[in-house]
C-alpha cells in the first residue's frame, strides 16, 4: 500500500455495508419481490458510490478505483455470456418441446401414496430442465399445492417438498443464474462446480426424499389428480411429446460429463433445440414466424431466431401452463446481468480499496482450520441473506470476502463456489423478508416459517457441508503445479 493511502478503519469499512443493508431492506419493503428488478441495483450502485467516497478520504484516486471495478466486473464476464446463452437455450427448448416433455414425464411420477416425495422429485426435474426455482414453484408448485388441498394433506409439508425439489433442481442446473454466478465469483468452471456440488446436494436430496416418503405413509387420503391430468392433456394437444425430445438433453449432459467448456456446450444445446423445433414442432414454430418471412422457407428459421433472442410464447387457456411454457431468450436474462454487474461493482470497490479486507480481518482471527473457514463462509452467506434480503448478494459478497483466504490456504476454487451455493442460494427461501422467501409465500400461499421445518433440503445441505469440512472429506486442494493466481483467475 502506498504511503499516501491510509488503512481504513472498521467504522469506514462497515459504513457502506450498513448503508447497503438499510437500502436493500427499504427496497424489499417498498417493492417486495420486484425489488430485484431495478431497486436493488440502484441500492448497490449507491453503496458503491459511498464506498468510493470513503476510499477518496483514504487517499485512493478514481483511476485506482476504476481499475478495480474493471477487474472485478471482468471476473463475471464469462458467467454473463453463459447466462445470455442459457436464455437462448431455454427459448429453443421450450419451442422444441424438450421442456414440455420433461414436465409431462415428471407428472407421470405423481402417485397418491407417494405424494410428498413425488412432488419433491417432480419439482426437481422441472427446475433442472428450466433452471428456475421461482418458475417451478409458481407453476407446477401451485398445481401440487392445489392437489394437496384436495387430498386434505398437510399444506406446509407439501410446500416444503415443492421448495426442496425446486431449489435442488435450480442448484444443479447449468441453466440457473445462481449456479453460473457462484463459479464466476470464485473462479471455478461451471460444470466442474456442478459435479463437485453433487457431493453435498445429492445426499441432502436423497435424505429429503426418504423423509418425505416416510411422512407420506402417515396419510391415507385419496387424491383427485384431475388438474394435473388436464395439464398433461394440454401439453399433448400443443406439443409432439415423445422420447426423441430428450436427445438434445442427453447430448448436453454427455458434453458436460466430457468436461467440455460450458459456453460452447450450451450454445450447441440451444442450436439443437432450434433444429428439434423445426423438425418436431412445426405447428408451434408457425406461431412465432416473423410477419416479414411468413410463407417463406425462412419462416421456421425466423421463429427459431426469435426464440434465441426473445424467447417463446405459447398461448393456452390455462394461465399457469402458459406461464410455464413461455419465456427464455437472451432478453429474459438482461435483468440478471444488470444485477450481477452492479453487485460485482460494489464488491470490487469494497475489495480494491481495502474495505472488504478490513471487515474480514476480525472474522478470520477466530478461524484457524479449513472446517472453521468453510463454516464461517456458510454462516456469512446465511447472514447476508438475512440482512440484505437477496440471494445474489449472499453469493457475491461472501465470495469476494473469502476468495483471497481460500487461495492463501491452497483450497481449490470449487470449494468456495460449492460453499457459496450450499448456503447462499438455498437458505434465501427460509427467510420471510428475503426476496425468495417473499416470492414463495406469494405463489404458494404458505409462510416461509411455516414450511421451513419441512424444507429439509434447504438446511440439510449446509449441515452436510459442515460435516464434510470438519472431517476433511473431499476437500479439494490446489495441485503442486497450479498457482493460486492461475486457479482463482
Amino acid at each position: 500500500m502506498s504511503d499516501s493511502i491510509k488503512k481504513p478503519t472498521y467504522i469506514q469499512a462497515a459504513t457502506p455495508l450498513i448503508a447497503l443493508i438499510v437500502m436493500l431492506a427499504t427496497s424489499v419493503f417498498m417493492f417486495g419481490a420486484d425489488s430485484s428488478y431495478g431497486p436493488n441495483q440502484l441500492a448497490l450502485l449507491t453503496a458503491a458510490a459511498l464506498a468510493c467516497i470513503v476510499a477518496f478520504s483514504n487517499g485512493y484516486s478514481w483511476e485506482q478505483i476504476e481499475e478495480g471495478i474493471t477487474k472485478g466486473i471482468s471476473v463475471a464476464l464469462g458467467a454473463i455470456l453463459i447466462i445470455l446463452m442459457v436464455g437462448s437455450l431455454i427459448g429453443t427448448w421450450l419451442l422444441s418441446g424438450i421442456v414440455p416433455t420433461l414436465i409431462y414425464y415428471g407428472l407421470e411420477l405423481l402417485s397418491p401414496s407417494w405424494f410428498y416425495a413425488a412432488s419433491c422429485l417432480i419439482c426437481a426435474i422441472v427446475a433442472i430442465s428450466i433452471g428456475s426455482s421461482w418458475t417451478t414453484a409458481a407453476t407446477i408448485g401451485v398445481a401440487l399445492i392445489g392437489v394437496a388441498t384436495g387430498m386434505e394433506l398437510n399444506i406446509a409439508i407439501a410446500a416444503g417438498a415443492v421448495v426442496s425439489g425446486a431449489y435442488f433442481g435450480d442448484k444443479m442446473s447449468p441453466l440457473s443464474d445462481t449456479t453460473n454466478l457462484a463459479p464466476a465469483v470464485s473462479g471455478s468452471e461451471l460444470f466442474a462446480h456442478i459435479r463437485y456440488m453433487t457431493l453435498t446436494a445429492v445426499p441432502a436430496f436423497v435424505i429429503s426424499l426418504l423423509l418425505f416418503t416416510f411422512i407420506g405413509f402417515t396419510s391415507s387420503a385419496s387424491a383427485n389428480l384431475q388438474s394435473l391430468e388436464v395439464m398433461q392433456n394440454e401439453l399433448l394437444s400443443i406439443f409432439n411429446i415423445n422420447i426423441l425430445m430428450l436427445v438434445p438433453l442427453a447430448i448436453l449432459f454427455t458434453l458436460a460429463v466430457m468436461k467440455k467448456p460450458a459456453l460452447p456446450t450450451i450454445f450447441i444445446g440451444a442450436l439443437l433445440g432450434g433444429l428439434w423445433a423445426i423438425i418436431f414442432q412445426p405447428d408451434v414454430v408457425a406461431t412465432l414466424v416473423p410477419e416479414s418471412v411468413e410463407g417463406s422457407w425462412l419462416g421456421p428459421i425466423g421463429a427459431v431466431w426469435v426464440a434465441l433472442f426473445d424467447g417463446t410464447r405459447v398461448s393456452t387457456d390455462n394461465p399457469d401452463l402458459e406461464s410455464l411454457l413461455s419465456g427464455g431468450g437472451m432478453v429474459s436474462m438482461l435483468n440478471t446481468v444488470w444485477l450481477i454487474l452492479t453487485a460485482m461493482t460494489f464488491g470490487a470497490v469494497m475489495e480494491c480499496t481495502g474495505l472488504l479486507r478490513q471487515l474480514l480481518k476480525g472474522l478470520l482471527k477466530v478461524v484457524h482450520s479449513t472446517g472453521g473457514l468453510i463454516t464461517a463462509t456458510l454462516f456469512t452467506c446465511f447472514g447476508v441473506n438475512l440482512l440484505t434480503a437477496d440471494q445474489y448478494m449472499a453469493i457475491v459478497l461472501p465470495g469476494r470476502m473469502f476468495r483471497e483466504e481460500y487461495a492463501n490456504r491452497d483450497l481449490d476454487p470449487r470449494v468456495l463456489s460449492r460453499t457459496l451455493e450450499d448456503s447462499g442460494t438455498i437458505t434465501s427461501a427460509l427467510i420471510p423478508w428475503n426476496t425468495c422467501g417473499a416470492y414463495m409465500f406469494a405463489v404458494l400461499g404458505v409462510f416461509p416459517l411455516t414450511y421451513a421445518p419441512f424444507a429439509f433440503f434447504l438446511y440439510l445441505t449446509p449441515l452436510i457441508a459442515m460435516i464434510f469440512a470438519f472431517t476433511n472429506f473431499k476437500i479439494l486442494r490446489l495441485s503442486d503445479n497450479q498457482s493460486r493466481q492461475e486457479a482463482y483467475s
